[in-house]
């Protein structure tokens, strides 16, 4: 039984690379054109050039440039009866390539089913995407209530147990300028959101994962554990948790987490990453 759930909180305006005008290598053109597919978000069907703009913060005369370009390469799917776009189907041959190269899914998935089914909880493996985190691989017990989240999902990356379990594990350098970034999105929010990543720190150091009990919304509770799938690649994180009523912090901490512990440490053993 799924638990319906407003639309996931993303940030409006996607963020631009930050300091993208200094480096002489970055290409500006190509950099808009994967925003604007990046903007489609799980549950968009069709998005207009004017939704676009907003989304991405461009000019709508310049984002119609790009929709005609993304159109032309198959990359977008012009729909003649509503005159908006959806995504093109070299768009899903790309997202099928990456996601059949994620070898960890396939490790992962039956040691996530298992704890599902031991927690009642939805478990779930995602990776970073701008200032979000994405599912990639999700996990719920026949029996769970849960939040009505799949593969695909995003969720914020600064408020989610799995979002500041990856910030915990990420470099330093990447950390400072992700917190820059989500500092810029909202200033007057920041200072607040800024004490509950500096406590996911604590907890990730301490007690080898990080907790959001309400922060992301005030009826969910969740934690999460990072790794690294291989040397050199970024960080991925996997979550447990669902509804507050049916998982308390209690709970999570004393009997799930040390099952999630383990389950990442079987994957990093698996991958040959511990």
């Amino acid at each position: 039984m799924a638990l319906t759930r407003r639309k996931t909180k993303v940030p409006k305006v996607l963020p631009a690379p930050p300091k993208a005008k200094e480096d002489r290598h970055f290409v500006t053109a190509l950099a808009r054109g994967l925003e604007v597919l990046g903007c489609f978000r799980s549950g968009d069907k069709l998005l207009g050039n004017i939704e676009i703009a907003r989304r991405c913060g461009l000019p709508k005369s310049t984002v119609s440039r790009l929709t005609y370009t993304l159109t032309r390469i198959g990359y977008l799917h012009y729909d003649e009866d509503s005159g908006k776009y959806r995504l093109g189907t070299a768009t899903l041959a790309l997202g099928s390539k990456m996601l059949a190269r994620l070898d960890v899914r396939q490790l992962a998935r039956p040691l996530m089913q298992d704890l599902a089914d031991f927690s009642g909880a939805a478990v779930s493996l995602g990776t970073r995407d701008r200032l979000s985190m994405i599912y990639v691989e999700h996990c719920r017990s026949q029996s769970a209530i849960t939040i009505s989240l799949d593969v695909g999902s995003r969720i914020p990356l600064a408020t989610t147990a799995m979002g500041r379990a990856y910030l915990a594990a990420t470099s330093d350098g990447e950390r400072h300028e992700l917190m820059d970034r989500i500092r810029e999105l909202d200033e007057f929010a920041w200072p607040k959101i800024r004490e509950g990543i500096e406590a996911g720190m604590k907890e990730y150091h301490e007690l080898g994962c990080c907790c959001s009990f309400g922060a992301w919304q005030k009826d969910v509770n969740a934690i999460a554990v990072a790794f690294r799938p291989g040397p050199g690649m970024p960080p991925m994180s996997i979550n447990c948790g669902g509804p507050a009523f049916t998982l308390s912090p209690e709970f999570l901490m004393n009997e799930a987490r040390p099952r999630l512990i383990e389950l990442v440490r079987r994957i990093e053993e698996s991958l040959g990453s511990a």
